[in-house]
C-alpha cells in the first residue's frame, strides 16, 4: 500500500470519527429532558432554550471558520474544536444549572466550527468521491445521534439514575477522536484569504446560495425540534422513557441509512429535485402520522421521519460541495448556509416548546412543523437544480 493511499485512508477515518462526535453531545440530552427539567424546574421554553444554545452557536460562529482555517489550518482548527467539545461535555455534567448551560454553550462552539469545515475538506481532499464521502460523513453524524438517543437512558439507569454521569459519558468518544486526529493536525495550512473575501461577497448575491441556506435552515429547524421534543411527545402519551428513547434512536438509524444512500445516488443525477421531494414528503407523512394517529403506528411514523430528515440533511451538505467550484467557495457556501441556516433552526426548539405551553398540547406544534415543510420544499426545489452558485450569479 502506497504512503499516499495510507495517508488518505487515515484522513478519511479521522474525519469519520470526528463526524460521529458532532451530534451525541447534543442529542444525548433529549431522552433525559423530563428528568433535567424536573431537577431544575425549567419551563417548556427554558428547555427549548437549552436545546437552542448550540444552534445559536452554529449560526453566529459559522463565518469565523474560514478565518481560523486561513490562520491555523483546518487540521489544527478541527483539533481545537474537539478539545472545546470535550470541555463542554465535562462542564455540562457538573451538578449545577450554570454548568448545564455553560457546557452546552461550549459544545455549541466546538461543533459549530467543525460543521463548516467539513464540506471544504471533502471538496479539496476527495474531489472524485464527493457523493460517497458526503454520504459517509452524514451517515456518521446520524449514527452518532442514533447511538446517543438509544443508549443514554440505559446508561442513566446503569449509572444509578444519575443523569450527570449519563451525559458526561459522551466525553469518552471525543477523547478517542482527539487521539486519532493528532497525526492529521497539520492538514490544510495554506488557504487564500483573498478567495474567501471574494466568494463571501458573491454568495450574498446568489439566489442559489440563498435558496440552499433556507433549505438548510428549515430542514435543520425540523430536525432539532423533533430531536428535542419527540421523546417528550411520546412520554406525554404514556410511552415509557426507554421506549421513547428507542423510537428517537430509530429516527436516527433510518436517517443514517438515507443519509448514506441519498447523496451517493443524487450526486450522479443532473439535479437533486427528486431527492428533495422524497425527503420533504416522507417527513410530512411522519409528522402527519403523529398528529392524526397518536397511538397505533408509532414505528411507521418515526421510520418516515428518519428517512425524510436523513435524506434532507444529506442533500443539503452535498449541495454545499457540488454547488461550489472550489474548496474556498465550498467553505464560504458552507459558512453561509450553515450560519444563517442554523440561526433559522435555533427558533425551532423554543418555538415548539412555546406553542406547547400556549396550546397545552402537541397538535398546534406539529401543524406548525407541517406548514414550514412547504417553505423547505420550495427552497429545496430551487437549490437542487444543476448549477453552481457562481454560474447562477452570472445569469441574474
Amino acid at each position: 500500500m502506497s504512503k499516499l493511499l495510507t495517508k488518505t485512508i487515515w484522513l478519511a477515518a479521522g474525519l469519520m470519527v470526528i463526524s460521529f462526535n458532532l451530534r451525541p453531545a447534543i442529542v444525548a440530552v433529549s431522552p433525559l429532558l423530563t428528568t433535567i427539567q424536573t431537577t431544575f424546574g425549567l419551563s417548556g421554553a427554558g428547555v427549548g432554550l437549552l436545546s437552542t444554545l448550540p444552534l445559536l452557536c452554529f449560526g453566529l460562529l459559522a463565518p469565523l471558520a474560514p478565518r481560523l482555517v486561513h490562520r491555523f489550518g483546518s487540521g489544527a482548527v478541527l483539533l481545537g474544536c474537539l478539545f472545546t467539545l470535550l470541555a463542554g461535555v465535562l462542564v455540562r455534567s457538573l451538578p449545577n444549572l450554570a454548568g448545564l448551560f455553560l457546557g452546552t454553550l461550549l459544545i455549541g462552539v466546538g461543533v459549530a466550527i467543525a460543521n463548516v469545515l467539513m464540506p471544504g475538506i471533502l471538496k479539496q481532499d476527495f474531489p472524485g468521491h464527493v457523493g460517497i464521502m458526503t454520504g459517509l460523513y452524514t451517515m456518521m453524524l446520524s449514527g452518532g445521534a442514533a447511538l446517543a438517543a438509544g443508549t443514554t437512558v440505559p446508561l442513566y439507569r446503569l449509572l444509578g439514575r444519575n443523569w450527570h454521569l449519563a451525559i458526561g459519558f459522551w466525553a469518552l468518544p471525543v477523547a478517542l477522536a482527539i487521539v486519532l486526529w493528532l497525526p492529521s493536525r497539520a492538514l490544510g495550512r495554506r488557504a487564500s484569504s483573498v478567495v474567501h473575501r471574494h466568494t463571501d461577497n458573491g454568495l450574498w448575491r446568489s439566489p442559489v446560495a440563498w435558496s440552499l441556506t433556507i433549505f438548510m435552515g428549515v430542514q435543520s429547524l425540523e430536525f432539532y425540534a423533533i430531536v428535542t421534543w419527540l421523546p417528550t411527545i411520546f412520554h406525554d402519551r404514556g410511552t415509557p422513557s426507554e421506549t421513547a428513547g428507542f423510537l428517537l434512536a430509530l429516527v436516527s438509524i433510518l436517517g443514517m441509512l438515507s443519509a448514506l444512500v441519498t447523496p451517493s445516488i443524487a450526486h450522479k443525477m443532473t439535479d437533486q429535485r427528486l431527492g428533495v421531494a422524497i425527503g420533504v414528503g416522507a417527513t410530512a407523512l411522519g409528522i402527519a402520522g403523529l398528529l392524526v394517529d397518536p397511538h397505533h403506528l408509532d414505528v411507521l411514523w418515526v421510520v418516515l421521519l428518519g428517512w425524510g430528515q436523513g435524506s434532507s440533511i444529506g442533500l443539503a451538505l452535498m449541495m454545499m460541495v457540488v454547488r461550489a467550484s472550489s474548496r474556498d467557495e465550498a467553505m464560504a457556501l458552507s459558512g453561509m448556509a450553515q450560519g444563517l441556516g442554523y440561526l433559522i433552526a435555533s427558533v425551532g426548539p423554543v418555538l415548539i416548546g412555546g406553542l406547547f405551553d400556549f396550546s397545552h398540547g402537541w397538535s398546534v406544534p406539529l401543524i406548525a412543523l407541517l406548514v414550514l415543510l412547504g417553505l423547505q420544499a420550495i427552497a429545496g426545489d430551487y437549490a437542487a437544480r444543476g448549477r453552481t452558485v457562481g454560474s447562477a450569479l452570472t445569469q441574474v
